[in-house]
């Protein structure tokens, strides 16, 4: 009962962060997951799932006041799923500590980008809809979704970074995208094909699962209610904390 209700605690904090900043809920789940036991690869299939249920948390909240356009949903998913696929099918396979370096190096460089660029996210001014501007955001959303499907912590604030960098979204709209799509439907198929190639630890499931979805849905209040500001402020310590985590290891 003590691991259950430690396990729902940590699912819980981590997610409301996550969801209020757009990812980072691997940050504190994914290692505590292997701290108390599970061996690596069942560590990422098990909080993979557990971050689907993040997915529904914050998309029932945001869809009240949604922002959604169709169309550009629906490129976001189709570009980022295949690689979420690919990256999922290689991970236990592959030693992962370069590759988390490497990432942490990375992802600590969005903290810093988005700290000294104070305007970033704080308007809605779309840009790069041309035939151009979407296969170059495609290609690289292909990338983060390969990210996505084999290294958990922390890809989701890549999409969110990438939507307000490259298409001009604020904060508030990027964090509803990456809450949604990735959430859902990247992270969706990341846990299915973990699921079949790997191993899930079903026990903390139900633990996991409830954290996820009333983080989900607490942070992304948090999100909308408070806006551009602290969603931008969240994004750049989650993002510091994640790339000096996956650096130290």
């Amino acid at each position: 009962m003590f691991e259950q209700i430690l396990i729902f605690t940590i699912s819980l904090v981590a997610n409301i962060f996550s969801a209020l900043s757009g990812g980072g809920a691997g940050l504190i789940q994914l290692p505590v997951l292997i701290f108390l036991g599970l061996p690596f690869g069942v560590a990422v299939a098990t909080h993979k799932v557990a971050t689907v249920a993040l997915g529904i948390g914050a998309t029932t909240r945001h869809l009240k006041e949604s922002h959604i356009e169709r169309r550009f949903a629906l490129f976001i998913t189709a570009t980022g799923l295949p690689g979420v696929i690919l990256g999922a099918s290689f991970i236990l396979q592959v030693p992962d500590r370069i590759a988390e370096f490497a990432l942490g190096i990375l992802t600590l460089s969005l903290s810093i980008y988005s700290f000294f660029s104070p305007q970033l996210g704080q308007s809605y001014t779309p840009i790069n809809r041309t035939p151009n501007g979407y296969i170059i955001g495609g290609l690289t959303l292909f990338s983060i979704g390969i990210l996505n499907g084999s290294l958990t912590s922390g890809t989701g604030l890549f999409v969110t970074l990438w939507l307000v960098q490259w298409f001009g979204l604020d904060y508030k709209r990027a964090v509803t995208y990456t809450l949604i799509l990735v959430g859902l439907f990247w992270n969706g198929a990341g846990a299915i094909t973990l699921g079949i190639l790997g191993e899930i630890h079903w026990l903390w499931i139900p633990a996991l699962l409830l954290g996820s979805v009333i983080g989900g849905y607490l942070g992304a209040h948090l999100a909308i209610v408070k806006g551009n500001t602290l969603i931008k402020r969240s994004f750049e310590v989650v993002t510091l904390l994640v790339g000096v985590k996956l650096i130290v290891g």
